[in-house]
């Protein structure tokens, strides 16, 4: 018998485990994969370490704008894949030696839920049936393969994780969609010399991120050589060619050595025993179940059973669904504790970087909020200048006209993925921009721009 059985160690769930284990409760964890979840292993980790090689394949061939001279670089495919396995490997390591430092039971196997029993609630694995008090949920998401004509047919279709076990460079890649996974393979392979088409349905890219940095980061990437195709869909896949409709109509034709398919990713809700508790699904417009239902404290329907992460299919982000497993915790610790979702940050690891916390001026015009809008170039950061030879990027921030608290921060140049954090307090906590002017910054810092553009509201 268990305090806690977690399905699913990812985020969410191997944070979960250590913080109960070590608040005192005993945990088992199951999970039929490396732990880590897709983050680890298949996401987060990985493109972000294939992204970084770009990154500096990127500085030494521009090196010359720093007065440094570098001879001929090039790109070891191979050996940037093989750099990306070993991260991975260290950091599986990582989790593997938390969870047995903790105290976690950890099971390497599918998990199946068999419903309530009289003590707790039934899991098997491996023939084994294992009780537990509580049950959280943490079983992730996959990647979304829309029902395109020939697409599942095809050779060269790859989702995230195929795309990450390639072996050759490939010389033409098509990306069907224009969400942040798309745009950070489409960051990857065209920094290391493939041709790169993103075709995407929406009149944008980054999906509901600030239009105008989204804007301006596509820009910068068709300056790089990246084919944009907005505002179009997709209606066949033909071996290696991508056919698809503009928004006048016209049928046209690309093609890729690969197809990645990279149209968004949704809750798994199959192949664990899920049915087997009853428990109430969140239902889209269309009434069609898109997640587990949770409330603040991430219970779901069924008193003793929780879920966070993915599964829950609100906030599909790594960094989202540790916090929600926390809660979880806290909640069956009897900690007073509750999930809130207005400083979720979101970031899109391109060169340059994208990131963002609070709400757009689009979502603001929507809820009819009277805002402040003030922008201000990176330049105006004397380090950004000193480390970008010829770096575009910008700082808006968004405040309450009323209230003067802070809404929405979003920025576009390096690294900005390293300053959010500082407006994700201000939203947080609410801190108005008076409190942000009388805040000390180190100088010199890129995270001064923050200082600056709201110095500029008076």
């Amino acid at each position: 018998m268990h305090d806690l059985a977690i399905i699913g160690g990812g985020p969410g769930g191997y944070v979960a485990a250590g913080r109960a284990a070590t608040a005192g409760l005993s945990v088992i964890l199951f999970e039929k994969n490396n732990l880590g979840g897709v983050c680890l292993n298949e996401g987060c980790i990985p493109t972000k370490t294939l992204l970084y090689s770009a990154k500096v394949y990127d500085y030494a061939q521009h090196a010359d704008r720093y007065g440094v001279s570098v001879e001929a670089p090039s790109v070891d495919f191979g050996a940037i894949f093989k750099r990306k396995e070993k991260v991975v490997r260290k950091l599986v390591a990582g989790v593997k030696a938390q969870m047995k430092a903790a105290g976690v039971d950890v099971v390497a196997a599918g998990a199946e839920i068999r419903g309530r029993s009289g003590e707790g609630f039934a899991v098997v694995a491996d023939g084994e049936e294992y009780i537990a008090r509580k049950l959280l949920i943490c079983s992730g998401s996959e990647a979304v393969v829309p029902p395109i004509p020939g697409l599942r047919e095809s050779a060269a279709v790859v989702t995230n994780r195929e795309i990450l076990a390639l072996e050759e460079q490939p010389a033409e890649l098509v990306v069907i969609g224009g969400g942040v996974i798309g745009m950070e393979f489409a960051s990857f392979f065209n920094s290391i010399g493939t041709k790169v088409t993103v075709v995407e349905m929406l009149p944008k890219i980054l999906g509901p991120m600030d239009a105008e940095i989204s804007a301006m980061l596509q820009a910068q990437y068709a300056k790089k050589g990246v084919d944009f195709q907005l505002g179009c869909k997709v209606v066949a896949v033909e071996g290696d060619t991508v056919v698809y409709e503009t928004p006048a109509g016209e049928t046209c034709r690309v093609r890729g050595d690969k197809i990645l398919v990279s149209v968004g990713r949704r809750a798994k809700l199959d192949g664990f025993g899920l049915e087997s508790l009853g428990v109430e699904l969140a239902l889209n417009p269309a009434g069609k179940p898109y997640g587990i239902k949770v409330d603040e404290h991430m219970r779901t329907s069924v008193p003793g059973v929780y879920a966070a992460g993915d599964v829950t299919g609100f906030s599909l982000l790594a960094h989202t669904a540790s916090r929600e497993g926390e809660v979880a915790v806290n909640d069956i610790l009897g900690k007073a504790d509750r999930m809130r979702y207005d400083a979720i940050p979101g970031v899109v690891y391109t060169n340059p970087e994208v990131a963002g916390v609070g709400l757009t001026e689009a979502e603001a015009a929507a809820r009819g909020l009277d805002v402040l809008v003030q922008k201000l170039p990176m330049a105006f950061s004397g380090r950004f200048v000193a480390e970008n030879e010829r770096g575009e990027g910008v700082c808006k921030v968004l405040v309450d006209k009323a209230s003067r608290t802070v809404l929405g921060v979003h920025m576009l140049g390096n690294p900005c993925s390293e300053l959010i954090h500082g407006a994700c307090l201000a939203i947080e906590h609410k801190l108005t921009v008076e409190q942000l002017q009388e805040t000390v910054f180190p100088h010199p810092t890129v995270s001064e721009i923050l200082k600056e553009t709201v110095g500029r509201m008076g």
